[in-house]
């Protein structure tokens, strides 16, 4: 099943001459299909290359304007896939944007720690960075009608929404497919990184994140739970981050004594990942954590569509010591809005203390009956 992805239109929007186009997301999100429909469909001529690719690399490796001009000749589109794999790729593609007129540039890559660390001061001023997610609501309803998206949902919560799962039927093949993720992709570039040896460390922290989505987390005490510093842990999440497995949420607050906002609450940026490290396939029917993967899920496909739309936000998640909370608050030009996340049918009113406080924010409980009008 071809979905087309809403990036494709913020790549439109933002190719320019001389200008680069950063498209981030993790491994297997589809950025090298999105970047092959995107070409199908050009009209301009192209080069093509793979950071993978030794080839590529040898092609870029003279850093010299009369190299790069030989290369391109008369293209005006250079397309450069897994970039963050090509030595010193943000000074080149500086090379290239300042002295060759007219050219754009399209790069994508699977970690935000290397490709922003090559480019980011090279390209300041000079590129778009766009996110490209697994696939999300708003994109899975251009192919299925109400009620395939309804009769989708528990699926969606238990495996997520990776573009290649839409083509595996067999419930087995998916977990599979999910796990070879998490062990041969995700964890692959982790350990990557210099000076990251310790698996089992990574692995239980993963799961605690997994065991504890929508909870604030101490820093101090998983340090202790897994006998590591507070620090390594803090270098850890950040790294994790960066390869976009999971997200924080920082707690709201303004600056009244009773409200918690030294702790993050974390979040995966996928429903299906999160379940394939804790190993938790479960049906919806038989599950004790479906609370959590609901409000996981519902972040997650929010932040998609706020994404899509360009919509700059805030977020975050309010809680206070006497035990009052919203799962999320959002502020956008000034304004606050609070959303309460239900599973079930108990009702949910908005906490005293929050209506007392911020008594022109809205607020709204998001249940099955009205989540699609939040996430699509």
């Amino acid at each position: 099943m071809a979905i087309e992805r809403q990036t494709e239109n913020l790549i439109n929007k933002y190719l320019k001459p001389n200008k680069v186009v950063v498209i981030l997301g993790a491994r297997r999100v589809g950025k090298t299909k999105l970047l092959e429909h995107f070409l199908s469909k050009t009209k301009e001529t192209y080069i093509f290359l793979n950071g993978d690719d030794m080839d590529s690399h040898t092609l870029l490796e003279n850093q010299s304007i009369l190299n790069y001009q030989r290369l391109l000749g008369d293209v005006k589109l250079l397309v450069i896939d897994e970039a963050q794999e090509i030595p010193n790729i943000g000074k080149k593609l500086k090379l290239m944007v300042d002295t060759i007129s007219d050219l754009k540039i399209i790069i994508s890559g699977s970690s935000a720690f290397e490709l922003n660390n090559q480019t980011g001061e090279p390209l300041v001023g000079r590129m778009k960075t766009i996110h490209l997610y697994p696939i999300s609501q708003m994109e899975f309803a251009k192919t299925e009608n109400l009620v395939q998206t309804k009769s989708n949902l528990a699926e969606r919560l238990i495996f997520g929404s990776y573009p290649e799962l839409t083509e595996i039927i067999n419930r087995d093949e998916k977990i599979s497919y999910l796990k070879e993720i998490v062990n041969n992709h995700l964890l692959r570039d982790i350990l990557s990184f210099e000076g990251i040896k310790k698996r089992e460390k990574i692995v239980s922290l993963l799961q605690i994140l997994a065991f504890r989505v929508g909870s604030e987390i101490s820093l101090e005490s998983v340090g202790r739970d897994l006998q590591i510093s507070k620090n390594t842990v803090e270098k850890y999440l950040d790294l994790f981050t960066k390869v976009f497995i999971i997200y924080p949420v920082q707690g709201f607050s303004r600056n009244r004594d009773n409200e918690i906002t030294k702790m993050k609450k974390w979040y995966f940026v996928d429903n299906g990942i999160r379940n394939a490290i804790v190993n938790a396939f479960s049906p919806i029917s038989l599950r004790d954590d479906t609370g959590k993967i609901w409000e996981n899920y519902l972040n997650s496909e929010r932040r998609k569509k706020l994404a899509h739309q360009e919509i700059v936000h805030f977020e975050y998640f309010w809680r206070t010591h006497t035990k009052q909370e919203i799962d999320r608050i959002e502020e956008r030009n000034g304004k606050l809005s609070a959303f309460e996340y239900k599973w079930g049918k108990n009702p949910a009113k908005i906490p005293s203390e929050f209506a007392k406080s911020y008594p022109d924010a809205s607020f709204e409980v998001i249940t099955q009956d009205n989540y699609l009008d939040f996430i699509d």
